[in-house]
């Protein structure tokens, strides 16, 4: 098993020992975190507190594109989160070519508190996703969401909101808002 040295970590925190984290140095965890089975991720990464991420999540950019992720932020299994990518239109494309023959978009994706997408969504670069918002399964985000609102499909379109009232008050009873 490899020792992981994380930039900060809170308390409660669970890394499953397949997980492949490229950079820990550039990785804040907050508090009750678990990391399982099979994650891996190469960008830099700041990750609030009773967050999920689940097994065979692929989180990739680089280091410098980034995750942030708020409280209560949820990743499904087999999602892909797209933080940093080759600019299509541009240059040649993929690790092995040197940079100055390549475009290459280095963003942030912000998972807002109370956010989270389904089992096997992709995540495309740039993207926030609003308080409380969710993504169905098997969905494509091309777009920032609107809070506490539900998406859908590949592209991802709103489809009905949550119960704001309810997960505000569970999120009290443990302490937070």
């Amino acid at each position: 098993m490899v020792e992981l040295t994380f930039k900060s970590v809170g308390k409660d925190l669970y890394v499953d020992e397949t997980a492949r984290i490229k950079h820990p140095e550039s990785v804040e965890l907050g508090n009750h975190v678990a990391i399982d089975m099979g994650v891996y991720a190469s960008t830099s990464m700041k990750i609030g507190d009773y967050v999920h991420i689940a097994p065979y999540t692929c989180i990739i950019g680089g280091k410098d594109s980034k995750l942030v992720m708020g409280n209560f932020a949820g990743i499904s299994s087999g999602c892909k989160i797209l933080c940093g990518s080759d600019d299509f239109t541009k240059g040649l494309m993929n690790p092995q070519v040197p940079i100055k023959y390549r475009s290459v978009k280095m963003t942030t994706i912000t998972f807002e508190d109370y956010s989270c997408v389904g089992v096997n969504c992709v995540v495309m670069p740039g993207i926030t996703l609003a308080e409380g918002s969710v993504v169905g399964a098997n969905s494509v985000l091309t777009k920032y969401t609107e809070p506490w609102t539900i998406y859908v499909g590949s592209p991802a379109k709103p489809v009905g909101k949550r119960d704001k009232k309810i997960i505000i008050k569970n999120a009290k009873e443990l302490g937070y808002k």
